[in-house]
């Protein structure tokens, strides 16, 4: 059947074509996304390190942080070569908040950076003691 010049079949046949690509795209997109969010990160599975309220840091300083499940940790000091100087504290955490406090006379003034690690994780933060 010929309608206006062009084959009523043939733009039918076009349609489903074009149709057939469309899903095929969104087929694929779909499992794109399901391959990448296998290698999804779950950040409630890590702690979390604040940094200390007072910088330059003096006398008793606080470090602060948070975990969803109890991990073993230890958190230390190093110097501005990244080398360990000193081990603040190690042992299980709490669930939610963690409050360590560490006598900052205890090393000359400088900058360190403190650095909170589990077997899950490393994280390094910046300070500097002026006592």
């Amino acid at each position: 059947m010929v309608l206006l010049g062009f084959n009523f079949l043939d733009v039918i046949i076009g349609m489903m074509w074009v149709t057939l690509v469309i899903l095929i795209a969104y087929i694929g997109y779909r499992w794109l996304l399901r391959r990448f969010s296998k290698d999804h990160i779950d950040h409630t599975v890590f702690c979390t390190l604040y940094t200390i309220e007072q910088n330059p840091a003096s006398g008793e300083i606080p470090f602060y942080f948070t975990s969803n499940e109890k991990v073993n940790y230890s958190l230390s000091i190093l110097d501005a070569q990244m080398n360990d100087l000193l081990e603040v504290k190690s042992g299980e955490s709490n669930v939610g908040g963690n409050i360590i406090r560490f006598d900052s006379s205890k090393i000359p003034n400088d900058i360190y950076f403190y650095q909170l690690k589990t077997h899950k994780q490393k994280v390094v933060k910046k300070m500097e003691v002026k006592n």
